[in-house]
């Protein structure tokens, strides 16, 4: 176990940093180019653990993967998947078990899916049900992990899915790839749509618009894809030059796909200082810089279509709300009470426990600002990264030392996170 001690930045964060990549986009590039009959290449492929368990698994399913660089995989497949073992580790990752439902549910060999204790307490259930409508038999631990698939014949389905969630409407669409038929998912909110964005690049018969998406049975084409910086990870180094005195920061290679800068858009409505300064498009997605300076904010309210659009990074904006004026609503965000810990009750205790005024609802928080952090405490992060890297964040303006225990669980995203941030101090 890593403990790490975070003390207060008293001159600002200053220069740029370069964004490691996309942990949304990683899974599936490996994914898809596993699918694909040839050769596909992927540059900028992320470090993260969870990354790593899908490029781990799709070994153990007859695809020849091999690191050539640092960060540039090569991934060779005949197009069609084998089972070396039934037996299918996921680790933490939640887009690993849920996208490989949908690719398995249709093959013609039985498998199953597990992970570690986190991912075992996770909701499976909201990818179970449409694959099950599609002709899928799964066996699972109530809802929830191991599940064990057997593979049989799919036919295309329209899906009204509940809530606006990437990893379901994903896992129907790649069962779709392989099902007879058409398939169609609608959501009630558009939620991140790179997997809508790298099948188009792959050459799969698909057909998007606003919240609705139809695919029909295809192959992909291997590829070269470029894994653009992740925002999510960006969304640490955002907020503290917003909320550390005297910071200016420029973040490169940042993916700006319009379906995950809702931080962005939320910073502004703060008045916060954010800055795009150049945009390109690589691989099917927006890519470009962000300068960010220290701000006076003032609280907003966050909540409906905002949701689906930065859920992974609301416990760092619930951070970022302390430092504003007045009154921030976060609403509308119950799925944060799914996530590898109920993150409405961490969030709001963690921060409470720093000195912040927070108030959890069953869908999100009352945040009362602005709030001078007095730290001194010792966080425990609950096998998550995301509260890992926020309590982080928070240490830099706390008036006393925090310790943050089991830092480690930041590998599971990033675990260049604290190199990167010691190259900003002054």
């Amino acid at each position: 176990m890593v403990d790490v001690k975070v003390a207060k930045n008293k001159n600002g964060l200053k220069g740029s940093v370069v964004i490691p990549s996309d942990k949304s986009i990683s899974h599936r590039s490996v994914m898809f180019s596993s699918l694909a009959k040839g050769k596909s290449v992927i540059h900028n492929f992320s470090h993260g653990a969870d990354c790593i368990s899908t490029m781990n698994l799709f070994k153990n399913l007859g695809v020849e993967i091999t690191r050539t660089e640092d960060k540039t995989l090569e991934v060779v497949s005949s197009g069609r998947l084998s089972a070396k073992t039934p037996d299918l580790n996921c680790g933490n990752s939640g887009t690993t078990m849920r996208l490989c439902s949908g690719i398995l549910a249709g093959q013609d060999f039985d498998t199953i899916l597990f992970g570690d204790e986190s991912l075992s307490k996770r909701p499976m259930k909201r990818v179970i049900t449409p694959l099950e409508m599609m002709g899928a038999k799964i066996i699972s631990n109530d809802g929830k992990a191991p599940l064990k698939i057997f593979g049989s014949p799919l036919t295309g389905i329209k899906y009204e899915s509940p809530i606006a969630s990437a990893q379901v409407k994903s896992c129907v669409l790649l069962a779709g790839l392989n099902a007879e038929g058409v398939t169609t998912v609608v959501e009630p909110y558009l939620s991140r749509n790179h997997t809508e964005l790298l099948l188009d690049y792959m050459r799969a018969d698909i057909v998007y618009s606003g919240n609705e998406v139809t695919v029909k049975k295809s192959e992909l084409e291997p590829k070269v894809i470029d894994v653009a910086g992740d925002i999510s990870s960006s969304a640490y180094f955002i907020v503290a030059a917003l909320i550390v005195p005297n910071s200016d920061i420029v973040i490169k290679n940042v993916g700006l796909n319009p379906t995950r800068t809702g931080i962005i858009d939320v910073v502004k409505r703060m008045g916060g200082n954010i800055e795009i300064l150049s945009q390109d498009k690589v691989s099917g997605e927006q890519v470009g810089d962000i300068r960010v300076k220290y701000s006076d904010l003032k609280g907003c309210s966050i909540s409906g279509a905002d949701i689906p659009r930065l859920i992974d990074e609301l416990p760092v904006i619930a951070l970022l709300a302390t430092q504003a004026e007045g009154e921030t609503v976060i609403s509308d965000a119950q799925d944060l009470r799914k996530k590898e810990s109920d993150r409405i009750t961490t969030v709001a205790n963690g921060l409470k426990s720093l000195g912040a005024d927070v108030e959890e609802k069953e869908d999100g928080f009352i945040i009362h600002g602005k709030t001078d952090l007095t730290g001194g405490a010792e966080l425990e992060v609950f096998h998550d990264h995301r509260l890992a890297m926020t309590y982080y964040v928070a240490g830099l303006i706390c008036e006393n030392e925090i310790l943050i225990k089991e830092f480690e669980w930041v590998n599971i995203s990033f675990p260049e996170f604290e190199k990167l941030f010691n190259n900003l101090f002054v």
